[in-house]
């Protein structure tokens, strides 16, 4: 068995509205085997990891895998069962598994909810491993290759995951419905969308001053702001040398402190030093994590922090330092280890108490109390490991935010503002809590940007305050969830131009427009990107950028199936239509294999949003019943019966009536805009054209536009602002050139309709398919194309999508003369040659109609042969027809 590849989505996709994992795997040697082929295995295996006896599977009860097993199943299926059981060890919340068939005899897709991507591809690789060596009869040692597999999971998760002040900023954002997402490995969160998008890094927002930052990681010039405002601050001084440090405790007189200047989570600081010995050893301590010590006096009381969120103290945490408590056997190292059992205590942040860890300041701490690692205390004996209560060193919070007097919240958010901290950490020593705060009591020992929350959201004792929803309230107010409108557009044909039609109205709205399409991403006019943008990283561009107030995304369904999607919900979902086309890619097999694909696209649209679907398409009509968001429904004659069903029942649709664009909502009917008033529908003509205006219209209604502004819309977008959609150029010879991206049976069909309406001497087709279409595609598409035109060039896409250079054209060749025996038809491979050669042989009155793969240099060609961009084809009045 072999991993070909492993990918992350991390958005809704096909298998799940959550992220998963999906890994091709080669089964080789296994191909086609079971697990009864190998004797002993299934025991074996429930021997070593019996939870598998509770995988539900195919059942839906627990023991469905275990008959599964007995039963006969294939490895694929197998190695995805392990792999979730081990992640279940490794404490991931993993449940959902698939494995469908992929690409060939041995290759499937092995699909899982994702927690920890990088843990997950361990674990799989190792279920890999733990299966062939089963099969193999290699039992021995594997209890330990589990044991050694979980752990390195969880070492990759715990070293991956946000910490616990950004976890708990991503859980409120996510109970609020804000969407969010992480950007690098770090503690960076993007928040909301476009225009409302906003950044925070652990609790440091993009509202946070710069300038106070700096200050508040100044210690000393930090107190001369605090002192200069009137807040009571602790006596001191800066020390680069030892004898500096001296000076300074003999000035201020014991007891003092020292701390790394710019220091951070209470390391490196040494408290109540009393004599030169501790002073010099203190200074030395402090210099290995600074340049420049602080010695300060020491000021006697409770250590306290006060968290200030926009100017309002929301918190407050006694700290109590890292400690433990006798019990007259175990020496101190001993309880040590024990207390660091405690599965409250992690490394660093990642849970809610922090590890106890034998250092310089520990053991220096004993020496002063008189003991060392090795004393035993009396039993309920209390034995401080330090004298400083920052929580990443060991210490333990309890919450007295209800307790505390309110003078010293008052003092707290004096202290933020004089700083100029929205989020800020106030650490103040207090004698007494229950009295007010005087100049004598108490003082503020330092002010910390970036605090730590994990004391007020998880503290060792007391009621857990969920300070993070402050946070984020302060970033998004008054309920605000940081989403801009969404419009997301799917289904086989007339995507870009039903987008481009959307973002048009929308735009003429005043607002700012981020649209993906095959052509580019667009910021209102503006390219950004150029490409074929339809899949979640372009939509994740345009959701990310801080001028788009509105995303309007053409949603193709390679981006769908490889990607997922780069939102949760959209406000409004269209729906073209669905034909066959990718019939053999990604598992895809049939029409009702791409319904599904497209289907995710209206699954994921707000309760309150609106689904708009092409009611002449039969397929997207019976999504209608699961949906659970409102349904609109489109249609080109005003007869249809499901839309006249859907109006006696209250609903809403937009059809063609008697030349109109009608909106009608039970039994009132409304005009919008005449047809032959939409330029892009060429007087009416262009079928698809009508059928993608109705589409947008729907769309543009249900975002919320006037019929009016729909109509002014629909008026003013001109066939030149669809670039590369039925694209027209009269030449100096008094002949027409067509281009148009139609690349599938459905839009040949739809253009064919068109163009032969064409006034026209003699229709020509410039033909190709892409080299990625099943060889039943390329037959029905060139089937399509055959009755349309009077004779045919074909050429093939630059990019063969791993076809032999010709085989496609050969393919479409021999489809043609065997479809239409009569019809002229010649081979030009290449795109620019197959259009030049047809600009040297047409006559005046002749149309060739040519679907192409980039459209740039055709235009070039087009311009340098002296034609002409029109949007119309004059009648051709000249009736003498010469033999070609």
């Amino acid at each position: 068995m072999n991993i070909v590849s492993v990918r992350h989505i991390d958005g809704p996709n096909v298998y799940l509205y959550k992220p998963i994992l999906v890994a091709r795997v080669h089964l080789e040697s296994y191909t086609d085997k079971e697990s009864f082929d190998f004797p002993g295995f299934t025991e074996k295996l429930l021997e070593l990891l019996p939870g598998l006896r509770e995988h539900h599977c195919a059942k839906g009860a627990p023991g469905g895998f275990v008959e599964r097993l007995y039963g006969g199943t294939y490895f694929g299926h197998i190695v995805e069962h392990v792999t979730i059981e081990l992640a279940t060890l490794a404490e991931l919340d993993v449940h959902y598994g698939k494995t469908v068939y992929a690409d060939g005899p041995g290759i499937y897709d092995i699909v899982m909810e994702c927690k920890s991507f990088d843990g997950q591809t361990v674990l799989l690789e190792r279920a890999m491993e733990l299966v062939r060596r089963l099969t193999e009869g290699k039992s021995e040692g594997l209890t330990e290759y589990i044991s050694q597999a979980v752990a390195q999971a969880k070492h990759i998760v715990a070293s991956e995951q946000l910490g616990p002040s950004t976890q708990a900023i991503a859980d409120a954002c996510a109970r609020r419905q804000i969407p969010f997402r992480r950007i690098g490995d770090g503690s960076l969160l993007e928040l909301g969308q476009g225009v409302h998008r906003k950044r925070i890094s652990a609790t440091i927002t993009d509202q946070t001053s710069c300038v106070a930052v700096d200050i508040s990681c100044n210690k000393e010039l930090t107190k001369d702001i605090l002192r200069e405002g009137g807040i009571p601050v602790p006596d001191g001084g800066v020390a680069r040398s030892e004898a500096d440090a001296l000076r300074l405790f003999h000035a201020l007189r014991a007891p003092v402190v020292m701390k790394p200047f710019d220091g951070r989570q209470g390391q490196g600081v040494s408290l109540n030093i009393t004599d030169e010995s501790q002073a010099t050893r203190a200074f030395q301590i402090a210099k290995s994590y600074s340049d420049e010590v602080l010695v300060e006096s020491y000021v006697f009381g409770e250590n306290l922090r006060l968290l200030v969120v926009s100017g309002t103290c929301v918190a407050v945490s006694r700290r109590d330092p890292a400690h433990v408590v006798g019990d007259g056997v175990h020496t101190i190292s001993e309880l040590i280890e024990e207390a660091n059992q405690d599965p409250r205590r992690g490394d660093g942040h990642e849970r809610p108490l922090t590890k106890i860890h034998l250092d310089e300041v520990l053991q220096e701490t004993l020496v002063k109390a008189g003991r060392t690692l090795d004393s035993v205390p009396q039993a309920g004996e209390r034995v401080d490991l330090r004298e400083s209560a920052n929580l990443s060193t060991g210490g333990e919070a309890h919450d007295i935010t209800r307790q505390i007097h309110p003078s010293y919240k008052r003092l707290a958010e004096r202290s933020a503002k004089l700083v100029g901290l929205d989020v800020c950490g106030v650490d103040m020593v207090v004698q007494e809590i229950q009295d007010a705060a005087t100049a004598d009591n108490c003082a503020v020992i330092e002010v910390n940007a970036a605090p730590g929350i994990r004391m007020h959201q998880h503290p060792s004792h007391g009621m857990p305050i969920d300070v993070a929803d402050y946070i984020v309230e302060s970033v998004f107010p008054r309920g605000q969830n940081g989403r801009i409108p969404i419009i997301s557009v799917t289904g086989t044909n007339g995507k870009t131009t039903t987008t481009r039609l959307i973002a048009h109205g929308i735009q003429r709205e005043g607002k700012t427009v981020g649209c993906t399409t095959t052509g580019g991403v667009y910021i209102n006019d503006e390219l950004i990107q150029r490409g074929d943008t339809t899949g979640p990283r372009s939509a994740r561009l345009v959701l990310s950028d801080p001028e788009v107030e509105v995303a309007v995304l053409e949603t193709a369904r390679g981006g769908i199936v490889r990607g997922g999607l780069a939102y949760d919900k959209a406000d409004v979902a269209v729906l073209t239509n669905i034909s066959l086309d990718h019939i053999g890619q990604d598992a895809i097999d049939t029409i009702e294999d791409l319904v599904h694909v497209k289907s995710l696209v209206a699954e994921c649209v707000h309760p309150e949003g609106t689904v708009v679907l092409n009611a002449d398409d039969e397929h997207l009509v019976a999504l209608m019943e699961r949906l659970q968001s409102g349904v609109v429904l489109t249609s080109s004659r005003s007869d249809n019966p499901l839309v006249l069903r859907h109006l006696a029942m209250g609903g809403t649709a937009f059809y063609v009536e008697n030349g109109d664009l009608i909106e009608a909502n039970g039994a009132m009917k409304r005009h919008v805009i005449a047809v032959a008033d939409i330029p892009i529908t060429m007087r009416g003509t262009i079928g698809f054209h009508i059928e993608n205006a109705l589409l947008a219209t729907a769309a543009l209604r249900a975002a919320g536009l006037s019929r009016r502004s729909v109509a002014l819309a629909l008026r003013q977008f001109q066939p030149e602002a669809n670039r590369g959609r039925c694209m027209m150029y009269r030449m100096p010879g008094g002949f027409h050139i067509i281009l148009d991206y139609a690349h599938n049976a459905a839009g040949f069909q739809a253009v064919g309709e068109w163009v032969k309406r064409l006034p026209h001497r003699r229709l020509f087709g410039i033909i190709g398919v892409p080299g990625d279409r099943a060889d039943s595609v390329v037959v029905q598409s060139t089937e399509a194309l055959a009755p349309v035109f009077d004779a045919f060039i074909v050429k093939e896409d630059a990019d063969k999508r791993g076809r032999a250079n010709g085989e496609i054209a050969q393919m479409m060749s021999q489809t043609l003369r065997r479809t239409v025996p009569h019809k002229p038809t010649r081979t030009v491979l290449a795109e620019t040659e197959a259009l030049a050669y047809a600009l040297d042989t047409l006559q005046a009155g002749d149309i060739v109609c040519m679907f192409y793969e980039s459209s740039e240099p055709l235009e070039r060609l087009l311009l340098e042969r002296g034609g002409e961009r029109v949007t119309e084809i004059a009648m051709y009045t000249n009736k003498t027809y010469a033999m070609l």
